[in-house]
């Protein structure tokens, strides 16, 4: 096993059957039977193994979205499904530990922006800006002045209220998280895509050019 996944994966374990991290680092390090300069090789805090796991969580959903040899023929929308319903199963798989992790962040999360989940944010942001460019160039997702750089923003809070729900949700096998995510990407494509008002405003533009 590689010494960052052993690191994690002893660390999630501690957390889990402790409820609290290590008490300290060189305690920590004593644990995984290594120096606590081996360990600062790895990681400098318990918060950037937080945060290498939250990023995992995307990392390893995008992959297996991306893998599954259906994935390229997808709208731009399937494929956010797609990678919805594919990182929800990779947190079922480490419910208790995201769990615990997601409250202990500051609320409201997208206000706070906490330091744990920035590189996941940074990761996401990235693979929205994809998913946006491909909408556009299929013609699946209209550029609107000041608006269209705003969707990856958008979609990326669409994330967090999707991870909030599915922390909270006490349906049987989170069927409700599976409504909540279907409901809202179809809610965001159907307002990034062309509407009765972008065929509104074409025609007064062309009414107004040749009048």
């Amino acid at each position: 096993m590689e010494k960052a996944e052993k690191i994690r994966k002893t660390y999630v374990e501690y957390v889990l059957d402790h409820g609290q991290p290590p008490a300290s680092f060189y305690a920590f390090a004593k644990k995984l039977k290594m120096t606590e300069g081996e360990l600062y090789e790895f990681y400098t805090s318990f918060e950037s193994i937080d945060m290498d796991l939250w990023v995992s969580f995307f990392q390893q959903a995008r992959t297996n979205a991306e893998n599954d040899p259906t994935y390229q023929g997808y709208s731009v929308r399937e494929k956010l499904l797609a990678f919805y319903y594919t990182w929800v199963e990779v947190l079922k798989s480490n419910r208790s530990f995201v769990t615990y992790s997601y409250r202990k962040l500051p609320q409201p999360i997208a206000a706070k922006n906490p330091p744990e989940l920035r590189p996941f944010k940074e990761a996401f942001i990235t693979y929205a800006h994809d998913l946006m460019y491909e909408g556009r160039e299929s013609r699946e997702i209209v550029a609107r002045p000041y608006v269209s750089n705003r969707y990856p923003e958008a979609v990326w809070l669409n994330t967090l209220y999707l991870l909030d729900f599915w922390v909270k949700d006490t349906s049987r096998n989170f069927e409700l998280t599976d409504t909540a995510i279907e409901k809202t990407v179809n809610t965001a494509f159907d307002l990034m895509g062309r509407s009765l008002v972008d065929t509104v405003v074409d025609l007064a533009k062309f009414v107004y050019q040749n009048r």
